[in-house]
């Protein structure tokens, strides 16, 4: 089943794309990656990801996954652009294709969660952990940018407001996907939390949205931030970015009217109950 579908075209722009699918005990997906280099990442199971490039052999990928994105990090598989990748599953479960439109076709890759760089950001109630798996400085790809965030209940993260892009004349501009998912409170119950997306003063956006798990916030351009995860409730959201360019680079500036809430920050700690997470398991 498909439950996240975001090509380029969808969102009016030219690279960045995710999908998101789940699949039954025993079930299998193919999926052809086209244009674009793809990941496979478990967001809940187990998978093998079976990688074929027309008049090569087949590469397969078993991925130790988790039972649920706060419970560890993740494996990832790698998929090039014109590729076919077929996704298995023995126990069922969801995962995530991060994808970016590229030109360069780089061979498939396994990323084991021991190798992802777990790093924690801000201080006090503005610190979270950031999975940087698919970062500039800790896996190759051509165009995409891809990490996790966990922001334990009640802290903000994105924060300060910041962009991802150039100004002009050598404008350079990396479209972004959130996708989110909220842990449940006790018994069950949903959680939520907020994202905050407002552009720049010559093209402005004005979103505030409540967001719940499976949600997605697009940012094509300007401002955003923060993203606040609410009292009693973690957050997560997957962060997918690409854009035009020689160089991949993050390209992250804060907002100046905001930069000055990091001065705040000198000699605070990270919040106690980061980090949330590693590639052993849930660490509270």
């Amino acid at each position: 089943m498909t439950d996240v579908d975001i090509a380029p075209a969808d969102a009016g722009w030219a690279y960045s794309g995710l999908r998101v699918l789940t699949l039954g005990p025993g079930e299998e997906a193919t999926v052809e990656t086209g244009d674009a280099e793809t990941l496979v990442l478990p967001l809940a199971g187990s998978f093998r990801a079976a990688v074929t490039i027309p008049g090569e052999d087949e590469v397969t990928f078993d991925l130790r996954g988790r039972a649920d994105v706060f419970s560890r990090v993740t494996d990832f598989a790698y998929a090039p652009r014109d590729a076919a990748v077929a996704v298995s599953s023995r126990d069922g479960g969801r995962f995530a294709l991060p994808s970016a439109r590229c030109e360069r076709r780089l061979p498939p890759r396994y990323g084991p969660a021991e190798r992802v760089p777990v790093e924690l950001r801000g201080a006090g109630s503005a610190s979270r952990q950031v999975n940087n798996f698919c970062t500039p400085d800790a896996f190759e790809a051509d165009r995409l940018i891809a990490c996790e965030v966990l922001t334990p209940g009640g802290n903000w993260s994105s924060y300060p407001p910041h962009k991802h892009d150039e100004p002009t004349p050598t404008e350079s501009v990396l479209e972004e996907i959130y996708y989110f998912e909220v842990a449940d409170g006790p018994g069950g119950r949903p959680g939520m939390g907020y994202q905050r997306v407002y552009g720049t003063a010559d093209r402005p956006i004005d979103v505030l949205e409540e967001v719940r798990t499976g949600d997605v916030v697009l940012i094509p351009h300007g401002w955003h931030g923060p993203s606040m995860a609410v009292p009693g409730y973690d957050l997560y959201y997957l962060n997918v970015m690409a854009g035009p360019g020689e160089e991949r680079a993050w390209r992250i500036c804060d907002d100046p009217a905001h930069a000055w809430v990091r001065d705040g920050w000198a000699g605070l700690a990270a919040d106690p109950r980061l980090p949330m997470t590693s590639a052993a398991g849930r660490e509270r």
